[in-house]
């Protein structure tokens, strides 16, 4: 009985000692805090994100999923939009066909006059008539290029199929006649017939197009046709952009650049090229794209002593001063003179010669009334606006006097 007893105490005294001593604790804890994980004090089954830096490229498989959905509607949704697109296109062409056909031919599309006057292409010409002295054949040029363009808006008006012609130009002839002057004419009938959105001119060299080093040349060029669009850019001495004898020169950088544009921007960009005739035509042979990119090629005569007389005229109204009738023969007689030396730059020397008048008509007039104190010192309206015989001789006898040398500068 005792030895039962003392086997039964062992026993209870073994299951004692191997007893954990923290199940009470952990019980507690398990029950008392907020993890219910029994493995551990961490979450479980949930991602926390951790200290790893590439974790914020995980996320949820469900905004995963969303993105995916909201990607694949939009490719449909495009898609859907191209195909309703192209099925408007298809009606439209359908029913453009349907009323050509059954238009008649008696079909009235208003007058030419009404489209040249409406437009203000008329206006145009008129100035460039009024403006421009001689120059028959540019001016017939100018009339055929409006007249393709006042035809092709009726065409439109109707519904025929029409393309935008090649209006890129060429300007061939010597300083002085006329180019500028027709291509700020040209700009302006573009933007009144809608073919250009602003109608300016943009007067570029090759100083303006080409840099000194590599990676200069392309945003130089590309700002000044920046500067142009909606109008016309105009390159004059556009021969100068390209050195045969240098393959490394970066002329032909700004070249490429231009043809270019001339190919994928012909409906918001006219580009004229300048300059003499045999030097132009050399550069189209060293650069062909550039010749059969240009629909238009002008070439502007020099003028004659009596067409640069009656240009002398035109500058004198438009300033407002009055001409002698005796003094048109001595400033013809200084133009005959003028042309036989250098550097005769047609109506630019006409102007020069002009300005020397003007300069020697105030002198004449400042001498005769604040010096000499004629009539008390008071002109008329009529001294004032007066260019005599004199004031022209005086410009004559510099060239007819000084020395062979210096004659040029006359």
């Amino acid at each position: 009985m005792k030895f039962s007893a003392a086997v039964s105490l062992i026993f209870v005294a073994s299951a004692s000692a191997f007893a954990p001593a923290s199940v009470g604790r952990a019980a507690t804890q398990i029950a008392a805090g907020t993890n219910q994980n029994p493995f551990g004090n961490t979450q479980s089954l949930q991602y926390t994100g951790g200290d790893d830096p590439n974790n914020k490229n995980y996320g949820r498989l469900k905004e995963k999923l969303n993105e995916a959905d909201i990607e694949r509607r939009k490719i449909q949704e495009e898609a859907e939009r191209r195909e309703r697109a192209a099925e408007i296109r298809r009606e439209e062409r359908l029913a453009k066909i349907a009323y050509m056909r059954e238009m008649p031919d008696s079909q009235p599309a208003g007058t030419v006059d009404e489209f040249m006057f409406k437009e203000g292409v008329q206006d145009q010409l008129d100035k460039l008539d009024r403006d421009l002295v001689g120059l028959v054949a540019v001016k017939q040029r100018v009339k055929e290029i409006a007249a393709l363009l006042v035809l092709d808006k009726m065409r439109r008006k109707l519904g025929f199929e029409t393309a935008v012609p090649s209006l890129h130009m060429s300007f061939t002839g010597a300083p002085g006649t006329g180019k500028t002057t027709v291509a700020v004419r040209m700009g302006q009938i573009l933007a009144k017939m809608g073919y250009a959105r602003r109608g300016h001119v943009v007067l570029a060299t090759r100083d303006d197009l080409v840099g000194q080093y590599v990676g200069h040349t392309a945003p130089k060029t590309k700002e000044m046709i920046k500067k142009a669009m909606g109008g016309v850019l105009l390159v004059d001495e556009a021969y100068y952009l390209y050195n045969a004898a240098n393959d490394r020169d970066y002329g032909q950088e700004s070249i490429e650049i231009l043809l270019n544009v001339m190919e994928n921007n012909q409906d918001d960009l006219v580009v004229a090229v300048a300059g003499y005739k045999d030097r132009m035509d050399k550069f189209f042979s060293y650069i062909p794209g550039m010749m059969s990119r240009i629909g238009n090629h002008i070439d502007f005569p020099n003028y004659s002593a009596d067409e640069l007389v009656q240009i002398a005229s035109v500058m004198a109204r438009d300033l407002e001063y009055d001409i002698d009738p005796a003094a048109y023969d001595t400033f013809k007689n200084y133009i005959e003179e003028r042309m036989k030396l250098p550097y005769f730059s047609n109506a630019r020397t006409v102007r020069n010669a002009m300005d020397r008048a003007r300069m020697n008509s105030a002198i004449r007039t400042f001498e005769k009334y604040a010096i000499q104190g004629v009539n008390g010192g008071m002109c008329t309206v009529e001294d004032l606006k007066n260019i005599s015989s004199e004031d022209f001789q005086i410009i004559l006898d510099d060239i007819l006097n000084a020395d062979t040398s210096k004659r040029i500068f006359a």
